[in-house]
């Protein structure tokens, strides 16, 4: 009779256990699912950001272009208007080609928090 009253007391304590455990572990995986989602929003602001660079110097590309046009009526400032359009040209072209990599080699969003779920996952299986 002398372990009954220790037995709820022992059961009690083994489910404070295993709650603060899980709770540890829930705790864990939510920062981790932040860190991610403030990773996807530096890259969203990046790609936005060489987006707006691309985008400004393409519309700069342009306008030289129409002055390459206006100018190719003069003498010698034709060869300078080109090169400072070829110039914008080639720089929006450099900002697109980068955009267009940082878009392709972006992680799956929640990447990590998922691999270690499906670890924890295996190791409750496992018991």
């Amino acid at each position: 009779m002398a372990d009954s009253p220790s037995e709820p007391r022992g059961l009690l304590d083994s489910a404070r256990r295993l709650l603060t455990s899980v709770l540890t572990v829930a705790t864990t995986r939510i920062e981790l699912a932040a860190v991610e989602i403030e990773e996807q929003v530096h890259r969203a602001a990046e790609l936005l950001l060489w987006s707006f660079v691309g985008l400004m110097a393409a519309v700069c590309g342009v306008l030289m272009l129409g002055f390459l046009v206006i100018l190719t009526f003069w003498e010698h400032r034709v060869l300078a208007a080109s090169l400072v359009a070829a110039g914008y040209l080639l720089a929006a072209a450099a900002a697109l080609l980068v955009v267009r990599a940082k878009a392709r080699g972006r992680p799956r969003l929640f990447e990590a928090s998922l691999s270690e779920l499906a670890k924890d996952r295996d190791r409750l299986d496992r018991r």
